[in-house]
């Protein structure tokens, strides 16, 4: 069967605090627009938003806004900032007749019409289809802030962009939009009024040097001035070798430049059995903010954030307050590899994000969706804890039905998560003892969303489903949308917007 990846697995009142180059806001602050995948920092999937419609219907136009065309495989979660909705996608349906081919495109609708309004179109890395899959596209979910959007690029590129795209002008530095959107060996492209305006461009390639595997994915945490990464560093086409086991697996970059600031020093590179595709959140811990990080071995991390600006010229390497191996009595090292393909025993990873909430961070893992053990868990860490917290710091564990790449949400009490079964989880957050459970149709690679009291999420068969987020099950409705769901729903100015392979629904009550 032919592998993709999915970039599901791949989305109150103000209390701050502030250090040198750091400032933390409430996700609340962030309810109308969803500038980054999942609640600002925490990643928690829950929105505040109401006023949502509990069912549709794209057949009749029951409560649909609009429809855009995406490509043809679609994987990311679209982002809603100022109006604009940005969506990772391929270019099998080109809009511009400039770009012809495989490519992989971010792009730029209204938010009121779904009328595209520009594209990033970024070439595929060349020579091994291993280093960026054919007809993926661009699988990572932007974030924004102001003007200013930060974005994983198909090539393993950290991208800062500018939300206006070149109709605006070309702000620059960056100004050779033409070249970096040619392929190898052709001729120059002419940039347009639809074309995408990069502001700077970083390859992790030549300057951290990752190894990208089948296809980068990600999404960037802002805090302050400094941007926090995973690396997309993974194996090679043989699924058996890490190119670049001293590579990093989180970087971090100043946002107005670029430059890579800092980096982990866990040496996890040797442990990863497939990529390093989970990005990091964050959370505040008895006064002091911490980086949470879910690492492609299996282990929690917890990182001190950069506290002073960082010398000109060099990486730091960031503090390690605390690991948590998640499935401590897995192979490790040069033994992972050994297990490629064993659906029954090997390691286990991290694909989704970890989520703060109320000093405790819940992560999902397990086997790898693709080559690893159809086992998986949910679990809650202690996030007050510092050291090696392995065999201290697990609160509980619950197992989940198979494999895994959800990034839980954690509401009143309850946490929901999503498997390769095709079961939604219902668990007592306290507890982690099971509330309900769900077998839908087809296996999930979406994360849940929860708002206005409702858990929105679909299958991979299509099948988009509506439940009351409360203790005992309760279906509200089931679309069937016809083609595959791999995003996670996001919420944004009373309005959903759902991807399925080739389409992007905006979803809202007509008021």
């Amino acid at each position: 069967m032919r592998k993709l990846y999915a970039a599901s697995i791949f989305p109150a009142i103000a209390i701050g605090f502030c250090l040198t180059a750091l400032v933390f806001i409430p996700a609340d602050a962030f309810a109308a627009d969803q500038p980054q995948w999942g609640a600002k920092f925490s990643r928690n999937m829950v929105s505040s938003e109401t006023g949502l419609p509990d069912r549709f219907d794209p057949a009749s136009g029951q409560n649909i806004k609009w429809v855009a065309k995406l490509g043809s495989q679609s994987y990311a979660t679209p982002i809603v900032a100022s109006g604009r909705v940005l969506i990772g996608t391929n270019n099998d349906v080109p809009r511009d007749p400039k770009h012809q081919g495989d490519r992989g495109v971010l792009m730029c609708f209204d938010e009121s019409n779904g009328q595209i309004v520009w594209q990033l179109v970024v070439p595929k890395l060349e020579d091994d289809p291993y280093l960026d899959w054919p007809h993926v596209g661009m699988a990572s979910a932007p974030t924004v802030e102001g003007n200013r959007i930060y974005v994983l690029s198909n090539r393993g590129e950290v991208m800062c962009l500018d939300l206006g795209g070149l109709s605006n002008g070309n702000d620059g530095p960056f100004k050779d939009e033409g070249t970096h959107m040619t392929p190898r060996g052709q001729a120059r492209l002419t940039p347009g009024p639809l074309d995408a305006d990069i502001i700077w461009c970083v390859d992790l390639v030549s300057q951290a040097g990752i190894h990208t595997h089948d296809q980068v994915e990600g999404s960037v945490l802002i805090v302050g001035d400094l941007l926090y990464v995973n690396s997309c560093n993974g194996v090679d086409n043989t699924h058996r070798r890490i190119r670049k086991p001293d590579a990093p697996s989180l970087v971090v970059l100043d946002k107005k430049t670029g430059r890579i600031v800092a980096r982990d020093d866990q040496h996890i590179g040797p442990n990863i059995f497939h990529c390093q595709w989970s990005s990091p959140s964050l959370g505040m811990v008895e006064g002091q903010p911490r980086i949470f990080f879910g690492g492609a071995d299996g282990v929690l991390y917890a990182f001190q954030p950069l506290s002073a600006e960082p010398s000109e010229g060099k990486v730091d390497l960031l503090k390690t307050l605390f690991r948590c191996d998640c499935d401590p009595d897995a192979p490790k090292g040069k033994d992972v590899h050994e297990f490629t393909g064993n659906r029954r025993r090997g390691p286990s990873e991290i694909l989704g994000m970890p989520v703060f909430e109320d000093g405790k961070t819940y992560v999902c893992g397990g086997g790898d969706l693709w080559w690893g053990k159809h086992e998986g868990w949910l679990k809650c860490i202690d996030a007050t804890r510092t050291g090696d917290i392995t065999r201290t710091g697990v609160l509980w564990t619950y197992p989940l039905s198979r494999e895994t790449g959800c990034t839980p949400a954690v509401y009143d009490g309850m946490v929901f998560a999503t498997d390769c079964g095709g079961v939604l989880h219902c668990v007592d957050a306290a507890t982690g003892k099971p509330l309900w459970t769900y077998h839908a149709k087809g296996d999930f690679w979406a994360s849940p969303m929860i708002a206005d009291g409702k858990v929105y999420v679909g299958t991979r068969s299509g099948q988009f489903l509506v439940f009351a987020a409360s203790k005992k099950e309760q279906l509200i409705s089931s679309i069937d949308l016809h083609e595959p769901i791999s995003a996670t729903v996001t919420v944004a100015d009373k309005t959903l917007f759902i991807a399925t392979l080739s389409r992007l629904y905006a979803v809202a009550v007509p008021h």
